[in-house]
């Protein structure tokens, strides 16, 4: 019962903080020993958080209750040139572009907890469940780059503007042993998101742009939830090398109702199937190898993967903002590539360090909706270490630094927008602590 508290308590937490994650709007990494290793986990789980990367590493972490915490400060902004927007048409009266240069870290400090628990059932089986942030996307635009110039003139722009999504999974989670080498587990995954929208008037102004101009931005937070699966497989094939392989099933998801009018398919957002592969190398005693690769198929959920590219012309119904065929965030897939080490310092002490790269998900053509968006780092780096106390429980540690990043547009304004180019940039920085409790 008491075990029951704890997750829900740490699940209203996190419904009160935001992430802007780092593989697109994914998060890097699960669990704090992997957030030093660059979030490598599939093939080696340590600590009651693996379910979160690969539910079949349960069975091999022992009786142990995880909790943790990580700030999280992400710097984004936004730049617009070349624009040259006439809201009363060519040659009436002067134009009024809405170049500029902005800033969204309105809001730059995010608390993102998480929370692990596992329980043996004999040597070959057991049951635990994860609670954590699997993604989010925060923007805070204090001066909004769609309120200024000719653009929040004739179409009503205020300030501030931006958006903020916040993605929630619990994940009860079940693992046996096949043999003494081999694993399996699987992740009923309950997934809860809210998102919000603020300063996108100028989308409303004209009825053509959207299905619902009533539902599209300033509506406060809208809630949705779905239900979806996460598979795993770990395998010890030699003395030294395991591996690991994990599928999560796409999430359906409730509509965001009270957004119908801004994504796709009247306020849909799916999350989308993710699925990878890992090795782990013992090389020496001490030393721990592992890579990871993932990949995130955003183009199979179309309020991502949608481009903006018909919006600027005149609308047609399949087009507006809300239609199932509507603009999105144009969003590609993405693969990630993990690598990192573990090195046993002393009997008490083991330090981390790690490395993951991506091609961020956005093409230059669709840099102006992604003004909202700009979720384009692709290179981060991360250090950690745990200490195991006196008690055996442990204290874990673990940074992560994701480089800066800019995107420039190519023919990212349409031409009935004043045409120019859309520049969008990010380097985010996050520093947490757990506290991991065994039983054994």
């Amino acid at each position: 019962m008491k075990l029951t508290k704890i997750a829900v308590l740490f699940a209203a937490v996190g419904l009160s903080a935001s992430a802007f994650a780092t593989n697109g709007y994914f998060s890097h990494v699960y669990g704090m020993k992997a957030k030093g290793m660059a979030g490598v986990g599939i093939a080696l789980p340590q600590d009651a958080l693996a379910a979160a990367t690969n539910p079949a590493g349960m069975v091999n972490v022992g009786d142990r209750l995880d909790v943790g915490i990580d700030w999280f400060k992400p710097s984004r902004g936004a730049e617009i040139t070349g624009n040259a927007f006439d809201p009363d048409g060519p040659g009436v009266f002067p134009a009024m572009p809405f170049n500029g240069n902005w800033s969204g870290d309105g809001q730059s400090n995010f608390l993102v907890p998480e929370f692990g628990y596992n329980k043996m059932l004999g040597w070959d089986m057991s049951a635990g469940i994860a609670v954590y942030g699997n993604g989010g996307m925060n923007t805070h635009y204090e001066t909004n780059p769609f309120a200024a110039g000719g653009l929040g003139a004739a179409m009503g722009g205020q300030n501030p503007g931006g958006v903020n999504l916040e993605q929630l999974f619990i994940a009860p989670t079940f693992a046996m042993k096949l043999n003494k080498n081999h694993a399996v587990g699987v992740s009923l995954i309950y997934a809860y998101q809210r998102f919000g929208a603020t300063g996108l008037q100028a989308f409303t102004a004209n009825p053509a742009f959207s299905l619902d101009v009533a539902s599209l931005t300033n509506r406060g937070y809208a809630h949705s939830d779905g239900w979806g699966l996460r598979f795993g497989w770990t395998g010890q094939v030699s003395d030294s090398v395991t591996l690991g392989a994990t599928y999560a099933t796409k999430t359906k998801m409730s509509k965001l109702k009270e957004y119908a009018g801004l994504f796709a398919e009247q306020g849909g957002f799916d999350i989308p199937e993710n699925y990878g592969a890992g090795i782990a190398v013992k090389a020496t005693p001490q030393l721990t190898l592992a890579a990871d690769i993932q990949q995130i198929n955003y183009s199979k959920v179309k309020s991502i993967a949608n481009t903006v590219d018909c919006f600027f012309t005149v609308p047609a119904p399949s087009c507006q903002l809300g239609a199932s065929g509507g603009p999105g965030f144009g969003w590609r897939d993405m693969t990630v590539y993990k690598l990192g080490l573990s090195y046993e310092y002393s009997k008490d002490v083991t330090l981390r360090a790690g490395f993951s790269t991506n091609r961020q998900p956005i093409p230059g053509s669709q840099t102006f909706f992604n003004i909202l968006a700009p979720g384009v780092v692709e290179n981060h780096v991360t250090f950690g270490a745990t200490w195991t106390l006196p008690s055996k429980d442990e204290l874990t540690v673990g940074y992560m630094h994701a480089f800066e990043k800019t995107v420039n547009g190519s023919g990212s304004i349409g031409a009935g927008f004043g045409a120019g180019e859309a520049k969008i940039k990010m380097y985010q920085n996050s520093l947490g602590i757990a506290y991991g409790l065994k039983f054994k």
